[in-house]
């Protein structure tokens, strides 16, 4: 249970990760995927890489700039342009429905326009996943200079799309829906130079 800790990742660049282990009972066809990030790196870096071996990039949380978020699925992705942050956190959700080809993103409790990405795909089972980097391999392939310095919280994926209200809620640290991910039980293991510490503040 991680609720009120953070992960700090406190080299830049390092070949510092996290792995998380999800129960993932069938192929994903939805998902939510939230998770709240403190940094003052300018330069591109991985938030949250879901990688299986015929895909990469099968979900991936990336920033490339401070003013654009990309959300990857199946290797395509889709770019959401925010305001540059101001030095807080910042809390993103981002969701997908494969019916429909339906991205939606949410920074700070806030829907961006939602945007179309891969209808009809479905996400692999068998995946790798981690913060921190992105991979490049199955499991590896990091390429230190998009890898995370700073603090993570609040990592959740849930195999369905959340209501505008439970996205909100999230944004909150209210009561959730069970998650496939979720930060009060969550199952991992640090790798390199990252270290839970208490959250500094609310």
């Amino acid at each position: 249970d991680l609720y009120r800790k953070v992960f700090v990742f406190r080299k830049d660049p390092n070949d510092a990760y996290v792995v998380l282990r999800a129960k993932l009972e069938q192929p994903l066809q939805n998902f939510t995927l939230c998770l709240r990030s403190y940094t003052d790196l300018t330069r591109p870096y991985s938030l949250f890489s879901y990688a299986t071996k015929v895909q990469d990039n099968e979900i991936l949380l990336f920033k490339p700039k401070p003013s654009e978020y990309r959300f990857f699925v199946g290797g395509k992705f889709v770019t959401f342009r925010v305001p540059e942050g101001r030095g807080d956190w910042e809390h993103v959700c981002a969701g997908w429905e494969s019916a429909t080809g339906i991205a939606e993103f949410w920074l700070n409790g806030k829907p961006w326009p939602r945007k179309g990405l891969q209808k009809g795909y479905t996400v692999g089972m068998e995946g790798a996943i981690m913060l921190g980097q992105e991979q490049d391999a199955f499991g590896g392939g990091f390429d230190v200079y998009n890898s995370f310095s700073g603090e993570l919280a609040d990592v959740y994926l849930w195999d369905m799309g959340l209501s505008p209200d439970k996205m909100r809620a999230a944004y909150r640290s209210l009561r959730l829906p069970p998650a496939v991910l979720a930060w009060k039980s969550l199952s991992y293991e640090v790798k390199g130079d990252v270290v839970v510490k208490s959250r500094l503040q609310e």
